[in-house]
């Protein structure tokens, strides 16, 4: 499951399950860029995880939901790197509205962030990645993160699950199309992660007593399937949609 020497970006990597993932790559020595919106939050993230590492984090501050600026970006990543082996797409909009309250500007931040944010960035990856040598079997290698919301009937945040179901879609389309260029594309699902914004909102109880388990995700839980999807590990999963949801998908 080595991941060590490899490139990769995160999206929405300062904070929750991204900065979860960030943790868990810069331990296992992969080189990494951190793209997020909040230079508050991001800059003290990239102090601490090069202190901690010994290594070079860069950190990126911008917004991903122009695709100029998407494109700028992650180029901006890429020449740092020099050579991407893993897009991480984590950055997105948690909104929790009642079905009838959603407003027009409720779905146009849902989508701008959740859904063309995750396409802009995916797109200028494949770009970058077509043009790269094949290591093992593999150039590159691509991982959204969708919901288990995109799977259930969700009316406390219908808007958020329906841009999730979004991401699964794209995921298998982008999928398809790269698959000649053998760049594997998968999408992990998660529920209910115990992330300092989920603690806060206040729903976290409700949903582990809707969990078989009983209990939420931490973030390392989640983070763990990431690093997987990104490793030496995953040579043949793309289209995919991994679940990890202690069971709730079923309950």
């Amino acid at each position: 499951m080595t991941v060590e020497g490899k490139g990769i970006i995160i999206t929405g990597g300062a904070s929750g399950l991204g900065l979860a993932t960030a943790e868990m790559l810069v331990e296992r020595k992969a080189r990494l860029a951190i793209i997020d919106i909040n230079p508050g939050v991001l800059e003290p993230v990239i102090e601490r995880l090069s202190t901690k590492s010994g290594a070079e984090v860069l950190g990126i501050t911008g917004d991903i939901v122009p695709k100029a600026e998407a494109y700028r970006l992650f180029a901006k990543a890429a020449d740092r790197l020099g050579r991407v082996d893993g897009l991480v797409n984590c950055a997105g909009v948690y909104p929790r509205k009642d079905i009838l309250a959603i407003a027009d500007e409720d779905w146009d931040l849902d989508f701008s962030v959740n859904v063309r944010g995750t396409y802009n960035m995916m797109a200028a990856a494949v770009e970058k990645m077509r043009g790269q040598d094949i290591r093992g079997t593999v150039r590159g290698r691509i991982v959204n993160i969708t919901s288990v919301d995109a799977f259930k009937s969700h009316p406390k945040n219908a808007h958020y699950a329906a841009t999730k179901a979004a991401v699964a879609s794209l995921t298998k389309s982008f999928a398809d199309a790269f698959a000649p260029d053998q760049i594997l594309i998968i999408s992990v699902a998660p529920a209910g992660i115990a992330t300092e914004k989920a603690k806060a909102a206040g729903f976290l109880a409700e949903l582990a007593s809707h969990t078989p388990l009983g209990r939420n995700a931490q973030p390392d839980d989640i983070a763990e399937w990431i690093v997987f999807m990104l490793s030496d590990a995953n040579r043949y999963m793309t289209g995919e949609n991994v679940i990890v949801s202690g069971g709730y998908i079923y309950a």
